[in-house]
């Protein structure tokens, strides 16, 4: 495992470059949604698996959701424990993965995006759309530590490094902006042509 905060958030951003983003890429192209996720192994940080949104085979295949439903159908005698696990989420994950992260057993989460980023920057408001008007969430305001597992932004971590570590990180950071600015648009220009539900 990398010995610094910035080696990991390298790491993770990597992740996200290297096995997610082609994954979406194909997904994008199918009418998917752009959401991903990941499973790291804790000690040395390799990947386990990689996994990006399938709503056009079930509209509850969000990126999280069918990242977990992969990982399940590992055989058992290589599927490392969820505790042993970093959870990878593109964007911060909606109810619905919030709580499949909780009840699979895992202790952490990251993610890229926030939720207000699915809704400004990617016209997807239905995150915080269900946490308000389901669960009476205001604001996406769910603990963000609590009895089950730590969510982090990435890129709040990456603002709390020391300048000289934190400038490549956000030039990392930004060059991934600009990949999922054009899945994005890719996405709401073909959206109209698929059957998932909550567009």
């Amino acid at each position: 495992m990398p010995s610094s905060d910035a080696a990991f958030l390298h790491r993770l951003l990597d992740v996200v470059t290297d096995d997610i983003v082609p994954l979406t890429e194909t997904g994008v192209q199918r009418g998917n949604k752009v959401f991903g996720a990941a499973l790291l192994r804790k000690g040395d940080l390799s990947l386990v698996l990689a996994e990006t949104n399938n709503e056009i085979e079930n509209p509850l295949w969000h990126g999280e959701i069918h990242c977990l439903k992969r990982f399940y159908e590992m055989p058992a005698a290589s599927r490392p424990a969820p505790s042993e696990m970093i959870f990878l989420s593109t964007h911060e994950p909606c109810s619905l993965c919030l709580s499949a992260i909780t009840w699979a057993g895992f202790d952490n989460f990251h993610y890229l995006f926030s939720h207000e980023d699915s809704r400004d920057s990617f016209a997807i408001p239905h995150d915080l759309n269900i946490l308000r008007e389901v669960f009476d969430v205001q604001r996406g305001g769910y603990r963000k530590e609590n009895a089950y597992w730590t969510a982090r932004s990435i890129r709040s971590a990456i603002a709390e490094l020391p300048a000289g570590e934190r400038t490549p990180l956000e030039e990392k950071a930004e060059t991934i902006v600009g990949i999922y600015d054009r899945l994005s648009a890719r996405y709401q220009t073909g959206k109209s042509d698929n059957a998932i539900p909550l567009r």
